[in-house]
C-alpha cells in the first residue's frame, strides 16, 4: 500500500491493457459499421466498404502500437526506478 501511495508502483500499465481492448472493439465495431452503410448504400458504397475493411483490420494494429509506447515509458521508469534503488544500498 505504501508504494501505491508513494506513487512507486505504476497503476496505468494495467489501464493501458484495458483500453486497448476498448479500442480494438470499438474499431472493430466502427468498421462494421462502416461496411453496413456502404452496402445499404444506393450508390457508391464500395470505397465506404473498403474504408470498413481497413479499419477493422488497421484500427486495432494502430492502437496496439500506441499502447505498447505508452507502456515503454512506464518500462524505463520501472528500470530508473530500480537503479536509483541499486544506487541507495551498499554493496
Amino acid at each position: 500500500m505504501k508504494e501505491f501511495l508513494q506513487f512507486d508502483k505504476m497503476i496505468t500499465p494495467s489501464i493501458i491493457k484495458f483500453v486497448f481492448w476498448i479500442g480494438a472493439g470499438l474499431s472493430v465495431l466502427f468498421g462494421l459499421i462502416q461496411i453496413f452503410a456502404g452496402i445499404a448504400s444506393s450508390f457508391g458504397g464500395g470505397l465506404q466498404v473498403v474504408s470498413g475493411l481497413l479499419t477493422m483490420v488497421f484500427g486495432p494494429v494502430l492502437i496496439r502500437i500506441y499502447c505498447e509506447l505508452l507502456i515503454v515509458f512506464f518500462k524505463v521508469q520501472e528500470t530508473l526506478q530500480e537503479i536509483k534503488n541499486k544506487g541507495n544500498h551498499p554493496m
